[in-house]
């Protein structure tokens, strides 16, 4: 950093140290104007008049009162305006201790609102000019009188510019910040719905596929010794499954690889064109799965079809863990005009009555895979026994708009 970097910037840090050498700039230039004669005979002439005691004593108070011009810019205007006006009626020859008032009129103009400054630029210019005109050996004519209505009227446009540039420059700033918020707020709320949208993701693939792992596990230990060819096809269904889990497992943890990394599974998400192979893999685990579809075959918007395929995931899945060995599970997919419908039914009376309303973070998570699509989701016993779960999913707007992010 520069030595006038470092030092403008200790001047911002310090105000009033600006000022009071602001003020002793303008005692400078008002004290060697007191002593210039403008009409001399050749011109103006240095040397030719000097200024009295009183006039002196008016410009060390005009300022000295600068000091303080922006902690009280008004207060200041009016002390100026009142030892200017002292100078005007007492000054013969005049000094040009109004160039304090002018200083202070700037300033007032430029700390102020827009109405302010024409009230009090309109007083301080009329007050100033009427008394230099009507009082004092001069005519009312006199240059001197009207560049004293002339630099009030600058100071108080000048001063009201700087405000207006300043408020402006404000103004983009604050809408630069807002907008920058904006977008971090956004990229915040976007990156926790990815996650959200993942972890859903990664719970149905885990809860689904854990759950018959363990299901033929168990048949396994049981059959082990008195029917090993069962055992044996219990033990291939448990490979069969782990190794699809760990496929669904890469392809859902692909999606977090950065640009750079190295390529990611290109395996389509998971659809209800694999409802039959879904149903099958329960099958095998010993859960009767009947399938009924009236889609009309078709075609959906890719996160339709995927949240279709999770619920559908997710209730069997319940079914297999909770409805008991007996239970019978009843899938159908129908399209009613702009939606689709999916219904998962079950017989069983449950070892343990099926989920609980609101427990656990399946029947959340179809919950809000559904509502993040613009439909609905509701799960619960059914009359006479069993378990129920409905969604409804919208197959445009929202819907359509997010399927071609997936």
């Amino acid at each position: 950093m520069s030595t006038l970097e470092r030092m403008r910037d200790w001047l911002r840090a310090h105000p009033l140290a600006l000022d009071a050498g602001l003020a002793a700039g303008v005692l400078v230039c008002m004290v060697a104007g007191s002593f210039v004669e403008p009409h001399g005979g050749n011109g103006a002439t240095w040397g030719a008049r000097t200024p009295n005691a009183l006039s002196l004593t008016l410009m060390v108070l005009g300022a000295a009162a600068l000091v303080f011009r922006r902690r009280a810019p008004k207060t200041v205007l009016a002390a100026t305006l009142a030892v200017s006006l002292v100078e005007l009626v007492t000054g013969d020859p005049r000094a040009p201790v109004v160039m304090s008032a002018v200083v202070a009129l700037y300033t007032v103009a430029a700390a102020t609102d827009r109405p302010t400054t024409w009230r009090v630029g309109l007083v301080t210019m009329t007050v100033l000019t009427a008394v230099a005109m009507l009082v004092g050996p001069m005519p009312w004519y006199a240059q001197e009188n009207l560049g004293i209505f002339a630099w009030t009227g600058m100071a108080a446009a000048g001063g009201d510019a700087v405000r207006s540039r300043r408020a402006f420059v404000h103004a983009i700033r604050e809408r630069a910040e807002r907008a920058e918020r904006t977008r971090e707020e956004e990229a915040r709320r976007r990156v926790a719905e990815e996650r959200l949208r993942i972890a859903r993701d990664l719970h149905d693939v885990v809860a689904h596929h854990i759950a018959l792992v363990n299901v033929q596990a168990g048949v396994a230990a049981h059959v082990m010794d008195k029917r090993p060819d069962q055992a044996k096809e219990a033990l291939a269904h448990v490979r069969e499954a782990s190794r699809s889990a760990l496929n669904e497992l890469r392809a859902t943890v692909g999606l977090l690889r950065q640009s750079g990394d190295p390529e990611a599974p290109t395996e389509p998400a998971p659809g209800l064109a694999r409802l039959d192979e879904l149903a099958d893999t329960f099958r095998n685990a010993g859960l009767p799965v009947e399938v009924a579809r009236a889609d009309h075959g078709s075609s959906l918007p890719a996160a339709v079809d995927l949240a279709a395929y999770r619920v559908i995931q997710e209730a069997l899945t319940n079914v297999q863990k909770h409805a008991g060995p007996e239970a019978k599970a009843e899938v159908s997919v129908v399209r009613v005009g702009p939606n689709v419908e999916v219904t998962v039914l079950d017989n069983g009376p449950g070892q343990d009555d099926g989920p609980e309303e609101g427990g656990g973070h399946g029947l959340l998570g179809m919950r809000e895979r559904v509502a993040a699509l613009g439909g609905s989701c509701t799960a619960g016993p059914r009359y006479g026994g069993g378990f129920r779960v409905h969604a409804i999913l919208p197959l445009k707007n929202r819907a359509a708009a997010l399927g071609d992010s997936v």
